[in-house]
């Protein structure tokens, strides 16, 4: 009997941990040969075990130890290889025809269905390294032969998580992970990541619009490959889609005067910002070839990409380079945004503050560090910049004075666009009304009177709704009211759709309004397909014709009064923007106004 329990307990301990190794190997992407390598040892030792007569409680924890310790190493030694993300994921894709750019020849892949071409990795321009870091982007060398683009082109230099994190983090934040051994991998990170992805509707065809898209990240992190914002649903629709990598961080956004005065226009501090104009330039004088219109380009983004787009709206480097823009979850044009931007008077105060972090005297020392010792100034480092340059003042005051590029914006946020940055920092009742008065002084009781929690849950709900407002909501408020201001046709939406997955979670409208659900994923349902497939001919109608209006769809009228937005959600609708209150506070504490 004595016997028996010693041995199911053994089975117990046995099976727990095998199965905490096996996930582990699992979420840290090991490859293969770890997974044997594990079931190997774990057969030994349960042979020793079983086999051995006397069983001596500190042999037994030995051999316990010894199998623990052996999976240690395994989990090292078989820990992911560094691979660059394919275009498509089967095996021998059809190549492309050959496409012949600017800079010599290149061919790309079709996806597995054959709807789809994809150009992966194009360079638009040189490597930002070595002495071209923290300087303008320039031409790209011609190249010769044929470039094969079937892979993406690593991630711009940023600081990476490592596999583990990020599989906790799909399954918690995502609730969407698959078991696979396709992507035992991580992918590359360099300050060589200039490169153009296309997608394009498969076969021929000419002047069809384009959309640029720029990826957000809080101008810190990111990547063109994510699924969400893929190409291929907008291409299934006669869209040709662009994205690209962009300097991030302290490489795309450090400020210094020894930058500007070296720089022969003078600029310092957005060089990521310069980057994506560089990859417009590309698209003007390439597209065509891909049959694309480049005299039709629609730009678009989401978190920090929309803020880049909105700084873009405005910079007349980018003039005559898209007709319209699509801004999702931000904008920089509140009369001081709220992120991702600052004067240059900042930015000169924080990059002399790094320099001496580092210890570095002038800028070829710093010039001579390795990227991995400047990579977590991200944190430090990631606003763009008015430099006299690329934007010689703030948006709102361009605005305020009729100068914008745009002829037509698609705009709008989500209803939970806070929740995800609040996970481990909401609001309570011991810290809600400080945290209030902190931000709105003077305004305080006019925003509590708002907002007048007394419980835990109302002070998370209602700090969640308020910081959501600040960061998010109130400028698309500002941003719709300067269009309408100068005339031009604002169309606003608000995204409020629950689903298995990101819900109205910040960029969860992404997967909808670029039609990539997944075909098979049981986190959206039959509704929240046929919702995407409203969003995305939107999309689509307003990127031919910069009227998001067509056949089949509920009538989406300009926001004129700054207060109709078209609710996408269990309701799909015009609705009354719901936050005027708020915002008109807002306004007073930044001095918003139009006259």
């Amino acid at each position: 009997m004595k016997k028996k329990k010693s041995l199911a307990g053994f089975t117990a301990v046995f099976c727990v941990t095998l199965f905490i190794m096996l996930a582990l190997l699992e979420l840290s992407k090991n490859t293969l040969p770890g997974f044997v390598m594990l079931l190997i040892i774990s057969v030994i030792y349960c042979y020793a075990y079983v086999s051995r007569r006397e069983k001596r409680t500190f042999r037994m924890v030995l051999m316990y130890l010894f199998w623990v310790a052996s999976f240690c190493v395994i989990l090292f030694v078989t820990k992911p290889p560094t691979k660059p993300v394919t275009a498509v994921d089967y095996k021998n894709p059809v190549k492309t025809g050959i496409v012949t750019v600017k800079n010599g020849k290149v061919q790309g892949v079709v996806t597995e269905d054959g709807t789809v071409e994809i150009y992966a990795g194009i360079p638009y321009a040189k490597p930002p390294v070595g002495d071209l870091r923290w300087k303008e982007p320039e031409d790209p060398d011609d190249w010769s032969g044929v470039l094969l683009a079937d892979k993406f082109a690593p991630m711009s230099m940023q600081p990476v998580k490592s596999p583990l994190y990020n599989s906790l983090a799909q399954i918690i934040g995502y609730h969407d992970y698959k078991i696979s051994l396709k992507d035992n991998y991580v992918p590359p990170v360099s300050e060589d990541s200039l490169y153009i992805n296309i997608w394009k509707p498969a076969g021929g065809g000419e002047n069809l619009p384009v959309v640029v898209y720029v990826h957000g990240g809080s101008l810190q992190t990111g990547q063109p490959w994510y699924d969400d914002y893929s190409g291929k649903g907008l291409a299934k629709e006669g869209v040709i889609v662009v994205n690209m990598g962009y300097r991030l961080g302290v490489f795309g956004y450090l400020a210094l005067p020894e930058l500007a005065e070296a720089s022969a226009c003078g600029t310092t501090g957005n060089y990521g910002l310069l980057d994506q104009i560089k990859a417009l330039e590309w698209v003007r004088d390439n597209i065509a070839a891909f049959g694309g219109d480049p005299e039709n380009v629609t730009l678009a983004g989401e978190s920090a990409g929309s803020a880049s787009v909105s700084a873009l709206c405005v910079s007349p480097l980018a003039k005559g380079l898209f007709r319209r823009a699509v801004m999702e979850s931000s904008t920089v044009a509140p009369v001081a945004p709220t992120h991702s931007f600052r004067l240059l008077s900042e930015g000169y105060e924080s990059g002399k503050e790094l320099m001496k972090r580092h210890g570095c005297s002038n800028i070829e020392e710093l010039r001579a560090l390795d990227a991995g010792d400047l990579v977590d100034e991200a944190e430090t480092q990631h606003h763009m910049t008015v430099d006299g340059y690329a934007l010689s003042k703030t948006p709102y005051e361009y605005y305020m004075e009729g100068e914008y590029n745009e002829e037509a914006v698609l705009h709008g946020y989500n209803r939970h666009e806070a929740d995800a940055f609040l996970i481990f920092s909401n609001a309570s009742m011991k810290n809600y009304e400080g945290r209030v008065r902190d931000y709105f002084k003077e305004y305080s009781d006019e925003v509590l009177a708002l907002y007048p929690a007394s419980t835990d849950a109302e002070a998370r709900e209602y700090w969640a709704e308020i910081w959501g407002a600040i960061f998010f909501d109130y400028p698309h408020h500002c941003l719709n009211r300067l269009e309408v201001k100068n005339g031009v046709p604002a169309y606003q939406y608000y995204f409020t759709k629950e689903n298995g997955r990101l819900g109205p979670w910040h960029s969860g409208e992404e997967v909808y309004l670029y039609g990539n659900i997944p075909t098979g994923s049981k986190l959206y349902d039959d509704y929240d397909r046929e919702l995407s497939r409203y969003m995305l001919s939107y999309f689509v109608s307003f990127a031919k014709t910069g009227n998001p209006n067509g056949d089949g769809l509920k009538e989406w009228p300009v926001n004129e009064a700054s207060e109709d937005v078209m609710e996408f959600g269990d309701n799909y609708g015009m609705i009354k923007e719901r936050e005027h209150a708020l915002f008109d506070i807002l306004d007073k504490l930044q001095g918003f106004t139009l006259d």
